[in-house]
């Protein structure tokens, strides 16, 4: 393949408390930049570790003056950020044959809520304020756009912050984010963090796809009690819930049903307590399924743009794959080969032939 691996050469800008040191981002000899669906922005960066320092052939950073615990990390490309944290870690490499190495890791503000465990209880709020409210209780601010239900109780038991965000983000079909010190929040069909077109053999060199219905339903119900009313409440989500998302598209769902026959599922884990409650938890669970019928991997030359919420349109992929994806995973690689953007990404449909 032309251009291995879809190489770009450029060497990343990296930042300590703000200021771009040249040193380091000629030391650079490994980068791994990742960020997931579910939160928490990573980054992990190996430097040469043995020189002249101060006149002097030894250790370039053990003495923690520059890489130090809770120092801000910033990663660029050009003039775009591509991570943006705080040092948790320092790991020292002694290889056979090459000098000793230096590996900082590095997490996004996420780590504060990632390591505060509680058990609490909320009382008549709804996802939006709780989301504002745990923000608030770490200093950050908020950017939260997300609907749903009130609910009477909500208890955090024995559970991390951002665990705890989690599972309320994905009951309404939210999803989470960290921009520098401002947590994010918006539903999955509102949020878009634009479109990369990305061609195959030109800038897309990589790319493995895979349509799999095992893990597709036809319908999805929730079952709960209605304890104002005294009656029991059902809502079933079926294939019209993803209809929006297609774009033409032939549904998992839809061939699930054509190929096999109808395959309905409960969610027995949850226990709503209004109707607008069920709703939302059938709906949600149906679409996170919905969504992965098609899961695609690619490389791509560099691209900052790539990111979590992002779509990549991908063309010369024939009738079928063709088009475009959801990025639930973005990866930003630099090595001895050069700098490039891995990514995952999901549809919820496959093209007509």
């Amino acid at each position: 393949m032309a251009n291995q691996a879809g190489i770009r050469a450029a060497r990343p800008t990296i930042a300590i408390e703000g200021r771009d040191n040249v040193s380091l981002a000629e030391g650079l000899l490994n980068l791994q930049i990742v960020e997931t669906v579910s939160g928490v922005y990573r980054c992990e960066a190996l430097f040469g570790n043995w020189g002249t320092k101060n006149n002097s052939l030894g250790f370039l950073f053990f003495d923690r003056q520059l890489l130090e615990f809770g120092k801000g990390l910033t990663v660029k490309v050009g003039s775009s950020v591509i991570f943006d944290g705080r040092i948790t870690g320092l790991e020292g490499n002694f290889p056979d044959g090459r000098a000793p190495e230096i590996n900082v890791l590095a997490e996004d503000r996420f780590q504060d809520l990632r390591m505060t465990r509680r058990t609490r209880t909320f009382t008549s709020i709804s996802d939006s304020d709780l989301m504002k409210r745990i923000a608030g209780d770490h200093g950050l601010a908020a950017n939260v756009d997300v609907s749903g239900p009130t609910y009477n109780v909500l208890a955090q038991v024995n559970q991390s912050d951002l665990a705890f965000l989690r599972e309320r983000a994905r009951s309404i079909d939210a999803e989470l984010w960290m921009d520098g010190s401002t947590l994010g929040a918006q539903s999955h069909a509102r949020r878009n963090g634009g479109t990369v077109q990305l061609r195959y053999q030109r800038d897309l060199r990589e790319f493995a796809v895979l349509s799999d219905l095992t893990g597709q339903r036809t319908s999805v119900f929730v079952n709960g009690w209605d304890v104002a009313g005294k009656k029991a409440i059902q809502h079933e989500a079926t294939a019209s819930t993803i209809s929006g998302e297609l774009n033409g598209d032939v549904s998992g769902p839809s061939i699930l049903s054509s190929a096999f026959g109808d395959r309905k599922e409960g969610l027995a884990h949850t226990v709503p307590l209004a109707v607008d409650q069920a709703q939302a938890e059938a709906e949600a669970f149906f679409r996170m399924c919905a969504r992965r019928f098609v899961v695609g991997r690619g490389v791509a030359v560099a691209d900052a743009r790539i990111r979590v919420g992002s779509f990549v349109d991908l063309q010369a992929l024939g009738p079928l794959f063709s088009g475009k994806y959801y990025v639930t995973e973005a990866r930003h690689m630099f090595d001895a080969r050069g700098i490039r953007t891995e990514f995952t990404g999901e549809r919820p449909g496959l093209g007509r032939p």
